[in-house]
Parts: C-alpha cells; structure tokens; sequence
C-alpha cells in the first residue's frame, strides 16, 4: 500500500477500536485538507474517504473545481469573515465555524433554494483561549435558536477545538464539558445529531466522550508544508 492508503487503514482502524470502546455509532470521519493540494484529496477520496475539511474559503473553492467530478461533502472547520458568507453558503454543505449572530441572516440569505439546507454547527471556545475562535458557553442557546428559526439552514450540533494541553485528562475533561453542553442543546432541539471534536493526536479520547465526528489532518495527510499541524 502507499502512504494515503496506509494512513487511512490506520485511522480508520484507530476509530473502530475507539468508538467500539465507547459503545457508540462510527463518528463521521472529515478528512481535513486545508493546504493540501486537490491531488492529495483525489488520492484520499480513493480510498473511501468522502468528508473534506477547509479552513480557507478561496482555497476550498479552488479544489471544489479541480474535483468537481467526484462526489465529495465539504465542511468549512475555520474563521468564517462576514464578508465570506455568500461564497460559504453557496460552496459548502457543512459550516462547523459559526459563532456570531451577525453571520447567520448572511448565511441563510445566500443559501442556494435548489440545494439542501446548510448544515450549521455553533463552535464553541470551550476553554475560554483568547486566540481561538468560538462562541462562550453562555450564548449557545440564542444563536443555536437563530439558526433553527432559518429554513435555509439546518442546525446540527456543536464543535469545538479544545486548548492543546499535554496532560490528556485536561483535553478528556474539555471533551466532557462539550459533551455536557451538546446534550443541554438537544433538550432543547431534538434534531441535533452532531459533536464535532477530536483530531489525530486526541480523537480516541473525543470518541470516549461523545464525539459523533472527528477531524483529522496529520494522521491522514502526514505533516503539511505550512500552516498548524
């Protein structure tokens, strides 16, 4: 085997055991591309891999282009700029990055009718980082009601990229508080479905936790030429 078809049997396989362990239903694995060229997605895709994640909205719709003839799914994980709405609404079928109101009338006014409600999850800055993006804990209520009030959107859940600390019970406790936070909200709309967490160096403890969908890049991809690991 190469080393695309290597790395995804290893994952994979890493998210069986793992979601076994758990008791849960296989999470939905979103192979995270950002900076990776259109032939790497290619290479993954033939493997079985359908879920892509951007972080960049021009890049993404670069490679959307250059692989417009497979059938893939394309999740926006990164900082959505306001002025990015329109070409988010009419690129993507997930955004996992919303977390401001002023996004969403944007969000659902660019919406194509012919296409399927935008799949929208609150990111939640779960450990309060001044650099990170999210929403507090706090203000999950009202923008997960302002979505769910927008027929072109579809609200489906939380994300969160929890602080990067070296002891992994600190990242379990973080992947538990989500956990805690994503079953208020479905008190509240049944219909949620999806907890974003975890990716190639945490993903088994998100799956311990909860999570339904995992993000991973390095794992899958190996090191990138730029941008975070």
């Amino acid at each position: 085997m190469n080393f695309c078809e290597t790395a995804y049997a290893s994952v994979t396989a890493r998210v069986a055991v793992a979601r076994q362990a758990a008791g849960a239903p296989p999470p939905t694995l979103v192979a995270v591309s950002k900076t990776q060229p259109a032939a790497a997605v290619r290479a993954l895709a033939a493997c079985g891999q359908r879920a892509f994640g951007e972080n960049y909205v021009q890049e993404a719709i670069a490679k959307q282009a250059e692989l417009a003839d497979l059938a893939l799914e394309w999740h926006l994980i990164g900082p959505l700029q306001s002025n990015k709405c329109r070409e988010a609404a009419q690129h993507f079928d997930w955004l996992q990055s919303l977390d401001r109101p002023k996004l969403v009338a944007p969000l659902a006014r660019h919406r194509p009718p012919a296409r399927a409600p935008l799949n929208v999850l609150v990111q939640v800055n779960v450990d309060d980082e001044a650099s990170k993006s999210g929403c507090v804990p706090g203000d999950i209520a009202a923008l997960a009601a302002m979505v769910a009030a927008e027929p072109r959107l579809r609200l489906r859940g939380l994300m969160a990229i929890p602080a990067p600390a070296p002891d992994p019970g600190q990242r379990r406790a973080a992947f538990g508080r989500m956990r805690a936070l994503f079953d208020a909200l479905r008190a509240d709309h049944p219909q949620v479905d999806t907890l974003s967490m975890g990716m190639s160096d945490d993903f088994e403890l998100a799956i311990a936790e909860g999570a339904t969908m995992v993000r991973v890049g390095t794992a899958l991809f190996g090191r990138r030429e730029r941008g975070p690991g």
